[in-house]
């Protein structure tokens, strides 16, 4: 089983996330912070990312009555422009292309976005269909980096964590895949708070889902 995260692995969300995240602080009367502000702060879920937002600090809590006003506005404008600026990174097609020739593989879709957004932007660039199981931030009680998300879809999918790797981009996916027992490779390319994902310790790190082929011997 190959479980593949979503934001900074299969897709460049942060365009449409950015403009989202201005577009709320413009509405609240508040300084936008642009796109290389919040591509550090992608990672851990909406949530996460307004609160980054409105303090402008990676680990940031606003006041409750203003993060209370500006989930809503960012949950309005994100369900509306969730992929109108994002796009799969290259590779991706040719990876996923390789995992399914190999019809011996299960392969699910683990994220820490919330299934309102997740499902619409993997229609919307057409590889929803490629994935036996689609785990969300919101599906289960704990998400990433708690193994519970890939412990769930190794139960569903009825593979062990010794016969199942994780392809993700972040320091959660690398926790959680460890605890989970699974094997972890990382895109160079991702999401990782400004953190090089090396200082982590994957498995291996690689810099196009293309290069799967050279590493996996299946």
């Amino acid at each position: 089983m190959v479980l593949i995260d979503v934001d900074g692995t299969l897709v460049d969300s942060v365009p449409d996330l950015a403009y989202c995240v201005d577009e709320m602080l413009i509405r609240l009367d508040m300084q936008p912070h642009g796109e290389a502000a919040v591509r550090n702060w992608v990672g851990n879920g909406v949530v996460r990312l307004v609160e980054r937002g409105l303090t402008n600090d990676l680990d940031g809590h606003p006041d409750p009555e203003l993060f209370n006003k500006a989930m809503p506005i960012f949950n309005e404008l994100y369900s509306v422009h969730h992929s109108d600026r994002s796009t799969l990174y290259p590779g991706v097609e040719e990876g996923l292309e390789f995992l399914q020739q190999n019809n011996k593989i299960r392969m699910g879709c683990v994220t820490n976005k919330a299934e309102q957004f997740t499902i619409p932007i993997l229609r919307n660039l057409g590889i929803h269909d490629k994935f036996d199981t689609i785990i969300c931030g919101d599906t289960l009680e704990k998400k990433k980096p708690d193994p519970m998300p890939l412990l769930h879809a190794s139960t569903q999918l009825g593979v062990s964590p010794e016969a199942s790797l994780m392809l993700g981009d972040s320091k959660s996916d690398v926790k959680a895949a460890r605890a989970a027992g699974f094997s972890i490779i990382c895109m160079s390319y991702g999401y990782n708070h400004g953190e090089d994902i090396r200082r982590y310790n994957p498995d291996a790190v690689i810099d196009s889902m293309a290069e799967l082929p050279d590493l996996l011997d299946i």
